[in-house]
C-alpha cells in the first residue's frame, strides 16, 4: 500500500478491478476524504486502455450533477500511471446494499429516480454510460441523507463516438441487445440497463442470467416481475417490460420519461425512499478514519521506503473441507510485506498472490495442491490463508481465503454449494483482466458470508477462489486482491 498518491495521503484500499485500483485518501489541504483511482501498472503502456482511463475523468468533469461522481483532480505518478481524484462514497455500492438485504418499493423507486437523474445529466452532455449495474451505483451521505451516484465511466463514450462504435463491451445481465451486437448506440442503451436494474430491485432477481455477451445479444422476454412474495401491478410490469424491449424503438423515448412512468405505476412518493445511512459494513471501509501522519520517507518513485525486516517467514497451516492440499500438513514459506494492517501472501511458485487482513495469517499454506479433477501426480499452484486451520468448516467462526489453479477448458455450470447459508445470490458472469468469471455470493452464513469464484485464466486452466469472512466488505477486498503472475 502506498503512503501517498501525488499530494494525497493514502488511508486504505477501497477496491480493485482489472484496470484500476481505488484508494481512500485524504486531501490534507482541504481536510477531506477522497477516492483516488489509479490505473493498474500492467496497463500503463497500453495506450488504448490509458486513453479510456483519462476519458473517464474528462467525461465526469463535463457533468455537474449530485447523482454523478465528481472528479476533483487528476495527475500522474512518477512511474507514469495516471490517477483521478473523485468523490468518496462512504456508503458503498448498490451491490453492497443488496447483499445486506433487498429494498422496499419506495427505496427502489428513489434509487432508480436518482440513478435516472445521473444518467439524464450524462445524456444531456452527450455522454453514454454503457455499463449501468449495481456495482456502478455508489452511495454517499450528503446533508444527512444517502445519495445515489452513477460511477465508473470506464466504458463511457461520447454519443457521437458511440454512434460509430464497433467494440463489444458491457455486463451481460444488464447490457442492451444492440450493444452486445456492436450496433451503433444511443441513450436508449442506458435506458435498457436502467430497466434491468429496476427489475432486479423490485423482483429481487435479475431479469436475465446471461453467461456472456453473445447470449445478451439475443435475449428472451423475462418472467413477470410480480411474484406471490413480491406482488406488483400489471402496470408496473408493463412499464419495466417496455424499458426492456429488444427493439429500441419500442422502448420509452428517454430515461426521464421512463422514471416518471415507473413512479406513476408504483404510486410511491418520490423523495422518501432513501434517508438514513443504511450499510452496516466494516467501519474501516465506510468511514474516513483519523487523519494520517505526515509524509514518511519515500523511495525514488514516491513509494514508501521498504520497511526493515522484509523476509520469508515459515508458517504452518492446513486447508480442510472442499480442498485437500498436496503437502499434507501444508507447511510452506510465504513472502509477505506487512503494511497498514494487511499482508500479501504468494504461493511458492510466485503464481498467485492474495492480500488479506494481517490477523488472517494464523494458518497459511503456499505449496500447491492436487485438484480433484487433475490426472496424474501433477501439483498446481495454490495458496490458503485463514484465521485457523479449520476456516473452511462452517460454524467455526473462522475466516480465510483459498486460491488455486486447476485444469478446465470452460467455466463450470454450477459452483460449490453452501446449504448452511441462508441466502444464495444470483450467479454473476463477468469478465476482467484475469479472464471470464462466474461468481456466487452466499449471505446469512453461520460465519458471515461465503463467496465462490471461478475464472477462466487460460484455454486449459481455471482459477478457483473461495472466501469466508464475517462481513461482505472484507470478503470483497480479499476477492478483488487476488492476482496472477506469469499467466
Amino acid at each position: 500500500m502506498p503512503s501517498r498518491l501525488g499530494r494525497y495521503a493514502v488511508r486504505r484500499r477501497i477496491g480493485a478491478g482489472g484496470f484500476a485500483t481505488v484508494w481512500l485518501a485524504y486531501d490534507e489541504q482541504l481536510d477531506s476524504p477522497v477516492a483516488v483511482k489509479v490505473l493498474a501498472d500492467n496497463w500503463t503502456e497500453d495506450q488504448h486502455v490509458r486513453q479510456r482511463f483519462l476519458e473517464e475523468g474528462r467525461y465526469l468533469r463535463r457533468v455537474e450533477s449530485p447523482h454523478v461522481v465528481s472528479v476533483y483532480d487528476a495527475g500522474e505518478l512518477e512511474d507514469g500511471r495516471p490517477y483521478l481524484v473523485m468523490t468518496y462514497a462512504d456508503q458503498g455500492t448498490l451491490a453492497d446494499r443488496l447483499e445486506v438485504g433487498g429494498l422496499t418499493p419506495a427505496q427502489a423507486m428513489e434509487v432508480i429516480r436518482q440513478v435516472g437523474a445521473g444518467l439524464t445529466a450524462l445524456h444531456q452532455r452527450d455522454i453514454l454510460h454503457r455499463d449501468v449495474k449495481p456495482a456502478n451505483v455508489l452511495f454517499r451521505t450528503a446533508e444527512g441523507e444517502v445519495r445515489a451516484m452513477v460511477a465508473d465511466l470506464g466504458l463511457g463514450k461520447a454519443l457521437d463516438v458511440s454512434s460509430r462504435l464497433t467494440m463489444i463491451a458491457g455486463t451481460p445481465s444488464f447490457v442492451a441487445p444492440e450493444q452486445a451486437q456492436a450496433e451503433p448506440l444511443d441513450a436508449r442503451a442506458d435506458l435498457y440497463s436502467l430497466a434491468a436494474l429496476t427489475y432486479l430491485l423490485l423482483a429481487g432477481r435479475a431479469p436475465y442470467a446471461h453467461a456472456d455477451l453473445a447470449a445478451a445479444a439475443r435475449p428472451q422476454p423475462p418472467l413477470p416481475i410480480s411474484t406471490p412474495e413480491r406482488p406488483f401491478s400489471d402496470q408496473v410490469d408493463a412499464v419495466v417490460r417496455r424499458g426492456l424491449a429488444i427493439d429500441r424503438d419500442e422502448r420509452w423515448p428517454d430515461v426521464a420519461t421512463y422514471v416518471d412512468a415507473l413512479a406513476d405505476a408504483l404510486g410511491e412518493p418520490v423523495g422518501g425512499g432513501v434517508s438514513e445511512p443504511w450499510l452496516p459494513l466494516d467501519p474501516q471501509l465506510t468511514q474516513p478514519g483519523a487523519r494520517p501522519s505526515p509524509m514518511p520517507a519515500t523511495g525514488p518513485l514516491g513509494d514508501p521506503t521498504p520497511p526493515p525486516g522484509r523476509r520469508r517467514r515459515r508458517l504452518v497451516g492446513a486447508f480442510a473441507g472442499l480442498v485437500v492440499l498436496a503437502v499434507g500438513g501444508g507447511v510452506g514459506f510465504v513472502l509477505q510485506q506487512q503494511l497498514g494492517g494487511q499482508v500479501t501472501v504468494t504461493d511458492d511458485e510466485d503464481t498467485i498472490s492474495v492480500t488479506v487482513p494481517d490477523d488472517w495469517e494464523e494458518a497459511t499454506s503456499t505449496r500447491g495442491w492436487d485438484p480433484p479433477n487433475a490426472e496424474g501426480a501433477a501439483e498446481f499452484p495454490a495458496v490458503s490463508v485463514g484465521t485457523s486451520p479449520t476456516w473452511t468448516t462452517a460454524g467455526t467462526g473462522a475466516e480465510g481465503v483459498f486460491a488455486g489453479i486447476l485444469p478446465g477448458t470452460e467455466l463450470p455450470e454450477q459452483l460449490p454449494q453452501h446449504p448452511e447459508c441462508g441466502k444464495a445470490g444470483e450467479r454473476m458472469d463477468d469478465s476482467s483482466a484475469l479472464g471470464s468469471s462466474a461468481t456466487v455470493a452466499y449471505s446469512s452464513c453461520p460465519d458471515g458470508v461465503t463467496i465462490e469464484r471461478v475464472v477462466q485464466v487460460t484455454t486449459t486452466q481455471l482459477l478457483w477462489v473461495q472466501v469466508r469472512s464475517a462481513d461482505r466488505a472484507t470478503a470483497n477486498d480479499v476477492l478483488d486482491s487476488v492476482e496472477l503472475h506469469g499467466m
